[in-house]
């Protein structure tokens, strides 16, 4: 092995990020010589253990928009707020017109969701959830209402801490 291939297979990233390709779509853009076609990816990574990420690209082919659209992903990873395998408490995402209600579910419930919602649950390592998808199921705007719901989540400890109180005091 060349000097140069060992620098570059050292660099690459040993990560162990679960990554799903939500939807790719064709998009066309009419210029002065004809029609440009291109290709937009979106792509949800998570690891599996509450952290989640989406992301989009657009490039004249499919794997390189792929690609960016899990850099982009992986930029964008955050901490979704758990408690055991579920959600702390029930929340809805809003992006646009899409809604995604998500309540919490007893263990041994599993993902009640469908299309581009269930897609980031599962890679976000969240195994007891129910939700209900309302408006539009464009999967962009379910996957971004999806998230901005995800963002929303706070535990008790967290609201505590933030209110400078004790959980017992929060709770009851």
């Amino acid at each position: 092995m060349a000097r140069n291939d060992r620098e570059r297979f050292a660099k690459e990233p040993k990560d162990d990020l679960i990554k799903k390709t939500v939807s790719v779509n064709r998009v066309t853009k009419v210029v002065q010589g004809g029609r440009n076609m291109r290709f937009s990816a979106l792509v949800v990574v998570g690891d599996g253990k509450g952290r989640v990420g989406a992301g989009m690209g657009k490039a004249a082919e499919v794997p390189d928009a792929i690609e960016k659209a899990t850099k982009a992903a992986t930029k964008a990873i955050f901490t979704v707020a758990t408690v055991g395998t579920t959600i702390p408490h029930s929340t809805t995402g809003i992006f646009g017109r899409g809604r995604v209600i998500m309540l919490p579910a007893p263990e041994g419930t599993g993902v009640i969701a469908g299309g581009a919602v269930r897609l980031v649950l599962e890679v976000s390592g969240i195994a007891d959830i129910r939700t209900k998808s309302i408006g539009t199921n464009n999967p962009i705007n379910s996957v971004k209402a999806t998230i901005a719901g995800l963002k929303s989540l706070r535990t008790a400890e967290t609201v505590a801490k933030v209110r400078g109180k004790t959980v017992e005091e929060i709770i009851d």
